[in-house]
């Protein structure tokens, strides 16, 4: 993948993916750093579940940067979590 079809995969993988565990978008460029890294993270897991993990800007590489993304930020908040 090239870097202008990452860019696209992580901000709308990072968009849908704060949507559902903020309510809310974070900004254009925090969606895409984290919907990026919500690909490498997705990638990782799905592949080790014995699954495909991200191979293009599909539907399919799109759910699993969707999963690691909600998956990143769900660990961010349980830690920074405030009492």
């Amino acid at each position: 993948m090239g870097v202008l079809s990452w860019i696209i995969l992580g901000l709308l993988a990072g968009f849908i993916a704060s949507k559902i565990v903020n309510r809310r978008g974070e900004g254009a460029v925090l969606d895409i750093i984290l919907g990026i890294v919500g690909a490498l993270v997705g990638g990782w897991i799905f592949t080790l579940l014995g699954a495909h993990g991200v191979s293009g800007v599909n539907l399919h590489s799109l759910l699993v940067a969707v999963a690691g993304a909600i998956l990143i930020l769900l660990a961010f908040h349980a830690v920074r979590r405030t009492p």
